[in-house]
Parts: C-alpha cells; sequence; structure tokens
C-alpha cells in the first residue's frame, strides 16, 4: 500500500503494563484505513485494534512491546503444551461469527474476579460492547463448553491471511486449567483449518507478566525494526 495515510498520535499516559513508563500511541484515522483489507495489512505492520480504533504504541523512551505473530501452519505443540489438551480433552470447542448475549456475564465475572487491578475494572455492558465488537472486519468467537457451562470466549478478528487473537475471557473457577493457553492453540487449529498462514497475538512484553507468555508458541515471528524476524525453539 504505497500511499500516505492520516495518523493522529496519543498524549502520553500512564503505561499500563510497565510501572513509571509513559505510554503514547499512533492511531490510524484515515477513513481509508477503516475497513477489512486496510485493517489486515496495518496488522502487518504491528497495529492492533481496541473496539474500532486501530493503534500502535509510538512511546518515547521505552520499546519494550513487540507485536508477534505464530506461523500457524509449522507450528508444533511443546510437551506442556501437548499435556494442557490432554488434560482439557472432554472440553467442547465451538465457533460462533457474532457476539452472543449469553457472552457478557462471563466477561463480567473474568474481569471482577481476575482483572481487579486492571483499566477495565469494574465490567459494564457499554464498556464490553465497546471493546469487543468491531465494524473493520469479520470477527469469530471460539467457544469452549463443559458439559453444557460456558468457560471461554476467544474474541477473534479474520485478516486476509491470518486470524487475531483480540481478547479471551474465561470463568475464574477453570484459571488452573490454562484455559487462556489452551485458546491459543484453538485459534491455531482453526487458523491452520482455515488455511491461514497466521496468528496474531498482540504485543509480547517480556518485562511484564501478564504479557510474556506469547512469545512459548513455536515458530513465531517478532516485529523488529519494521521486519518480521522468525524464532524457532
Amino acid at each position: 500500500m504505497n500511499k500516505s495515510y492520516q495518523l493522529a498520535i496519543s498524549q502520553s499516559f500512564p503505561c499500563n503494563y510497565l510501572p513509571d513508563q509513559e505510554e503514547r500511541l499512533l492511531i490510524a484515522i484515515d477513513q481509508e484505513l477503516q475497513s477489512a483489507k486496510p485493517y489486515s495489512w496495518l496488522m502487518s505492520q504491528g497495529f492492533r485494534r481496541s473496539g474500532d480504533q486501530i493503534y500502535r504504541p509510538h512511546c518515547v523512551n521505552c520499546q519494550a512491546c513487540q507485536s508477534l505473530r505464530v506461523l500457524v501452519q509449522e507450528f508444533l505443540p511443546s510437551r506442556s503444551q501437548k499435556r494442557l489438551l490432554k488434560k482439557n480433552h472432554q472440553l467442547t470447542i465451538t465457533t460462533q461469527d457474532k457476539c452472543q448475549d449469553y457472552y457478557y456475564p462471563l466477561y463480567e465475572q473474568y474481569i471482577n474476579h481476575v482483572h481487579r487491578d486492571g483499566s477495565m475494572y469494574p465490567a459494564n455492558f457499554t464498556q464490553y460492547i465497546n471493546f469487543i465488537e468491531c465494524q473493520l472486519t469479520e470477527q469469530l468467537f471460539i467457544e469452549v463448553w463443559d458439559k453444557q457451562q460456558l468457560i471461554s470466549v476467544a474474541v477473534t478478528d479474520v485478516l486476509d491471511n491470518a486470524l487475531s487473537a483480540v481478547y479471551t475471557f474465561y470463568h475464574p473457577d477453570y484459571r488452573t486449567k490454562g484455559i487462556g493457553v489452551f485458546s491459543i492453540l484453538n485459534q491455531i487449529t482453526i487458523a491452520k483449518k482455515m488455511a491461514k498462514d497466521f496468528l496474531y497475538l498482540g504485543y509480547q512484553i517480556d518485562q511484564c507478566q501478564k504479557m510474556n507468555y506469547k512469545n512459548r508458541f513455536f515458530p513465531h515471528q517478532i516485529l523488529t525494526k519494521n521486519t518480521w524476524l522468525t524464532v524457532n525453539k
């Protein structure tokens, strides 16, 4: 896409992930970028979305956020990931192409129990809809069920050659079953079946415990100085 587009830079604000750091965002505000194909291209340039806002970290003194994507056609689960799949073999995976009304109680329970220290606490329905739903591209909602109980939803965007893991929320009682990692493994499997090349996992932040798990899926690529570098085991 050899063309100039209008972008905006936010003011600096306290970082949500690293204490004593200031965060600043580069925001895609050009109307020509607000559709599926440009969004897919922006993802390849290290952008993400929150609701319909497409952004990329643009911090003055920090480059800790590293965009990461899994090479799904080459992915091989590790021993611990194989054990996790076996541990959760009784769970049922289903998919929806639209956000369902029965998701919000699970989201509310997740935010209010697991992320009491986060910026989205306490959960409310307006915030949930603005964050989860998206007009930019097709979506896929990957559900995990334990018999008749919904225990996890992975909100996933469908891109030209990839899926993008937007957000996963789950029942707090299943935290010890590694449902977050289990959901990523499901997304990789579905992306592979859809003949996609990548699963975007967002930003790997090595110094942040909540954001330093994404580099455990091999092989993957890290965006470094505008070049995707492949990392094998």
